[in-house]
């Protein structure tokens, strides 16, 4: 007799009576006052089961590219101005025109209903409370008109490029629907080894096998909540198109269309009227093409690490990028504290897009632990600019850092 939805909720529920190792953990953390953003991690982990948290969490390969990420930063001290009068900070910055709270957006990420229950809009939801924009991915498991109807704010669309035929379908979705930007991401031609996923056989739709309600009964909340709302897919995708469960798998196999080169991206830019920018870049000669071929600002990204094993860090390009193009910088991957995204406004970025960072929160508590974590960001953000003497994020330059690699050397006589 096959597994049903129900067999795991009742599962869940004996957890829950047995008082499973789960539940005991989950109640522990729950007590505590996260400060953090590896606090809400923390609490992100042991709600969800381990295959979907391995989801979240995974890199490729050995994960180098994830750990770089973050070691990257430590690289990078500050070197405060004294005797500035910082009583007053300003956190707001301008972006194509628009003004926003914070040098930050929640970037595109895929499967947020995976995480809790429609996902992608409780991200967009928090994102407009904060005054900052919000990506919606092409692998949301709320469609493109969902998201837009159930939140306001600023929302960019990122595409994944299956074929053309369904990338202009899209286009024209998100066009109809009231987004401002259209984000291509351009470093999934082909997918990154991700061993996590490969061990755990993570997908969707999920297959139900009894290692998945083990670890369901294990993560009763995440399984209520499961049960409650139904299996998660990917909604843009659904129709009555035979051909959904092909564009699906694609999407789980990061099978794009791997000849989409630079002519393609000429062809985007004439089918999209509003500002364009191209994610997935970590070149600067890359970034000059992207803005000849039509593209109104750059992302720089290795996709945090998922795709390349071995991939520099985006923060690694943010200073020579700035110096060879003027139109905006973004960058995204490994971002977790202020002090971070900081360091990458000095070095020249516009914004920084945060995508595990709130999505612990989302996992750990919703709508609400994403805007917690939205919050504390801020709130460090304006600690760091008041500790380096920088009244307002607009004015930040390399001056207020420094590379460990700089040694002070007394003057020659």
């Amino acid at each position: 007799m096959p597994i049903t939805r129900r067999d795991l909720f009742v599962g869940a529920a004996c957890s829950v009576v047995g008082g499973a190792v789960g539940a005991g953990a989950l109640s522990s953390l729950s007590m505590q006052n996260p400060i953090n953003v590896a606090d809400y991690r923390k609490l992100a982990q042991s709600r969800l089961p381990k295959m979907v948290f391995d989801y979240l969490e995974g890199g490729a390969g050995d994960e180098r590219a994830l750990a770089h990420n973050r070691s990257i930063f430590d690289r990078v001290n500050f070197q405060p101005k004294r005797l500035t009068d910082v009583s007053k900070r300003d956190l707001s910055i301008e972006l194509f025109g628009k003004t926003q709270a914070a040098p930050i957006m929640v970037a595109p990420t895929g499967l947020n209903g995976c995480f809790w229950p429609n996902g992608d809009i409780a991200l967009a939801r928090a994102a407009e409370r904060a005054g900052i924009p919000f990506g919606l991915s092409s692998a949301s498991t709320s469609t493109i008109e969902e998201v837009a109807e159930g939140a306001g704010g600023d929302k960019w669309f990122q595409l994944y490029v299956l074929n053309r035929a369904f990338s202009e379908e899209l286009v024209q979705r998100a066009k109809d629907a009231g987004y401002t930007k259209l984000v291509l991401t351009t470093d999934v031609g082909v997918n990154g080894l991700r061993e996590r996923d490969v061990r755990s056989g993570f997908k969707v739709p999920m297959k139900i096998t009894p290692s998945v309600v083990l670890d369901g009964i294990t993560h009763p909340r995440w399984s209520f909540d499961f049960m409650m709302n139904g299996m998660p897919q990917l909604a843009n995708f659904v129709s009555k198109d035979a051909s959904d469960v092909t564009k699906q798998a694609a999407i789980m196999s990061r099978a794009m269309d791997a000849s989409f080169d630079w002519e393609g991206l000429k062809w985007l830019r004439t089918i999209w009227p509003h500002e364009l920018l191209v994610k997935g870049i970590l070149r600067a000669d890359d970034a000059v093409r992207c803005i000849d071929a039509g593209a109104d600002g750059v992302i720089l990204s290795n996709h945090g690490g998922r795709q390349l094993n071995d991939a520099l860090a985006p923060f690694q390009v943010i200073a020579e990028t700035r110096s060879r193009i003027t139109q905006p910088i973004l960058v995204d991957s490994g971002y977790r504290r202020g002090s971070d995204i900081v360091k990458a406004l000095a070095l020249g970025a516009n914004t920084v897009l945060l995508g595990k960072a709130v999505l612990y929160g989302l996992a750990a508590r919703g709508e609400q632990g994403a805007s917690e974590v939205i919050k504390l960001l801020m709130a460090e953000i304006d600690n760091t600019l008041a500790q380096i003497g920088c009244r307002n994020a607009r004015d930040l330059t390399p001056e207020y850092i420094v590379e460990d690699n700089r040694r002070l050397m007394m003057p020659s006589a």
